[in-house]
C-alpha cells in the first residue's frame, strides 16, 4: 500500500510539474494549486519537452484540417504556424524579435539590453518574424506527405523547447533580474531528462532521422547560445524564446531534407 501511495504521489507532481510549464509555455486555462505554483520554475523545466508535444499536437491538427480542405501546403504551414502562435501567446516571437532589434541596433551591450527590453518593435524584428513564420511553414510545405508534415511538427516542438532547458542549464544570465534570471537554473538531472525526452519524441516519431534531428537541434541551439554570449555576456528570457525559434525552423529543415 504505501509503494502505490507513493507511485501515486511520484505521479501526481510529474503531472503538478508539466501543468505548471503549460501555464508558462502556453496560454491555456490550466489549473494549478497553491503548492504547484510556489515551485520554482527552474524545477519543473524538465518538463517543457511534454508540453511542446501537446502544442505540437495541436499545430499539428490545425495542419491536418488545412491538408482536408485541399488547402495549399504553404497555407497548411501557415495555419499550424498560427495555431502555435495562438496557444503559446506568442511567447518564442517575441523573444526573436526582441533579440533581432537589441542584436541589430545597438553596440554597447547595455545599449543591446534596454533595446530588447523595450516593448517597440523595431526593423529588425519585423524581419525576423518574417523569416521565422515563412521558413516554419515553407518547410512545412515543402514535406513529401502531410503525415511527414505533422510528425516533423511534432518533434520540433518538443526538442526545440527541450533545447531551451539545456540553455538555462549550461549558460549564465546576461541580467542579474528579469524573467529567465527569476526562473533559475535547471539541474544537470533536470536538463537529462529533458534531452531524453527529446530524443525520444525524435526516434519514435521520425524514425532513423532522429539522430539528424537532434544533432541539427543541438547546434542551432547552442549556436545562438554563442552569439547571445558575444553580443550580451549571456541569455535573457529573449534569448531562450529565440532559441526555441531558431531550433524549431532548423528541424523542421532538416526534417524536410531527410524524410
Amino acid at each position: 500500500m504505501a509503494i502505490g501511495e507513493n507511485n501515486l504521489n511520484i505521479l501526481t507532481r510529474w503531472l503538478g510539474d508539466v501543468l505548471q510549464g503549460a501555464t508558462f509555455l502556453t496560454r491555456l486555462p490550466v489549473p494549478l494549486n497553491e503548492e504547484t505554483q510556489a515551485r520554482p520554475l527552474a524545477t519543473v523545466a524538465w518538463s517543457f519537452p511534454v508540453v511542446g508535444l501537446f502544442i505540437g499536437g495541436l499545430a499539428g491538427l490545425a495542419l491536418t484540417i488545412g491538408f482536408q480542405l485541399g488547402l495549399h501546403p504553404l497555407v497548411c504551414g501557415l495555419f499550424a504556424i498560427g495555431a502555435q502562435i495562438l496557444v503559446t501567446g506568442a511567447l518564442h516571437e517575441d523573444g526573436v524579435a526582441d533579440v533581432a532589434d537589441g542584436f541589430g541596433g545597438a553596440r554597447e551591450i547595455a545599449d543591446k539590453l534596454r533595446i530588447m527590453r523595450d516593448s517597440m518593435l523595431g526593423s529588425y524584428g519585423v524581419l525576423a518574424l518574417i523569416f521565422s513564420i515563412t521558413i516554419r511553414a515553407g518547410a512545412l510545405a515543402s514535406m513529401a506527405t502531410p503525415t511527414t508534415a505533422v510528425l516533423a511538427l511534432i518533434a520540433a516542438a518538443a526538442v526545440s523547447r527541450a533545447m531551451v532547458v539545456a540553455l538555462m542549464n549550461q549558460m549564465e544570465m546576461a541580467r542579474t533580474d528579469g524573467l529567465a534570471s527569476g526562473a533559475g537554473k535547471p539541474t544537470g538531472e533536470g536538463m537529462m531528462v529533458a534531452l531524453g525526452l527529446a530524443a525520444v519524441s525524435a526516434f519514435l516519431l521520425l524514425g532513423a532521422a532522429g539522430w539528424v534531428v537532434l544533432a541539427v537541434a543541438a547546434v542551432a541551439a547552442f549556436g545562438v547560445g554563442m552569439l547571445a554570449k558575444r553580443q550580451i555576456g549571456g541569455v535573457t528570457g529573449d534569448v531562450l524564446g529565440a532559441v526555441q525559434q531558431v531550433t524549431e525552423a532548423a528541424v523542421l529543415l532538416a526534417a524536410a531534407a531527410v524524410l
